[in-house]
């Protein structure tokens, strides 16, 4: 199993604090890192953020509950996934075009390593694939003095990531991997959220946010699903320069459709908590830290999810 990422990008991070064998999961966290949506106005100036999420899904699932691989003899007459590990790399944009309007660009880099037993199959096929994933682009609003720190945003995901990825090795060695574990879904996708943020006590902060991301059309086969992200925190502004934080993150996603999508083992509801801390580093850097922790994963079908995931962040204004 291969890693792109140079040791480079790890070091900041440490110091500073997403006919083919069907294998679907749609891979990726649900935190919320916008810091902009959390309560932090717009300032003069730009920013850079570099996020590194860690996602190890091994715990296979059937609806609500945990599924036994020993249970299952092989050739079965489903698939039996057994592992997919996702490392993304964000690289993240914000630039102001007026007091009250911002530009931010997103554009995340995967690495995926992904193992499973077809139907009709006895032995492990492999995927492994690195590249660029799909690229957002979204317009904020986020007016001074707004009641209740209210923050808009709008934008599209892009079609940029491949999703032309064979298995490349065992039984389905040059066969498509599924669609929902490519590198990119292919489509363009609409994005539309709306954030507040308020402060009920002197040294309390907290915040809520929903998202949206809506396909516009499908591609080639595949119609990705419609998925809606909400999400809440606290957080204590205490004086030192760490600042603990806990957030609950809910994704609700539907099914993929079309004739390269695995409809029946995709979409679900997933919820997780997720404390973390803010580290300040400075008068221009800051950095975060968060572990999700799932309280609910109630999957359509037969999917892989993960028993944690790990997010590390710095920012950088200019």
């Amino acid at each position: 199993m291969k890693s792109f990422f140079p040791s480079a990008f790890f070091l900041p991070l440490a110091l500073t604090v997403i006919p083919a064998a069907s294998a679907c999961s749609q891979c990726g966290c649900s935190l919320s890192s916008d810091w902009a949506l959390q309560g932090y106005a717009a300032q003069p100036g730009g920013d850079f953020d570099l996020r590194f999420e860690y996602l190890d899904q091994t715990g296979l699932r059937h609806g609500a509950s945990g599924a036994d691989r020993a249970a299952f003899a092989f050739p079965a007459d489903t698939e039996v996934q057994q592992r997919t590990l996702t490392r993304n790399l964000w690289l993240d944009l914000d630039h102001p075009l007026a007091p009250a309007w911002s530009l931010a660009l997103q554009v995340p880099f995967t690495d995926r390593f992904h193992t499973t037993v077809a139907e009709g199959d006895t032995a492990v096929s492999t995927s492994d694939a690195s590249g660029l994933g799909d690229v957002r682009c979204l317009v904020r609003y986020q007016p001074a003095g707004s009641k209740g720190g209210l923050s808009l945003q709008f934008g599209l995901k892009l079609p940029t990531g491949r999703f032309g990825q064979t298995f490349s090795a065992g039984p389905q060695a040059g066969e498509l991997l599924d669609r929902g574990l490519q590198l990119g879904t292919g489509t363009t996708d609409l994005l539309a959220g709306i954030a507040g943020f308020a402060r009920p006590a002197e040294n309390l902060g907290a915040f809520a946010q929903a998202a949206l991301t809506q396909p516009v059309a499908g591609r080639a086969g595949f119609l990705p699903a419609t998925t809606v992200n909400l999400n809440g925190g606290v957080r204590w502004l205490n004086p030192s320069a760490f600042t603990p934080q806990l957030q609950v993150n809910v994704k609700v996603e539907g099914r993929e459709h079309g004739a390269q999508a695995d409809t029946a083992n995709s979409g679900g509801v997933f919820a997780y908590v997720s404390p973390g801390v803010t580290l300040e580093a400075g008068a221009r850097a800051t950095a975060f830290a968060f572990v999700q922790l799932p309280v609910l994963q109630r999957v359509n079908g037969l999917q892989l999810e993960p028993k944690w995931i790990v997010s590390l962040g710095s920012r950088w204004r200019w």
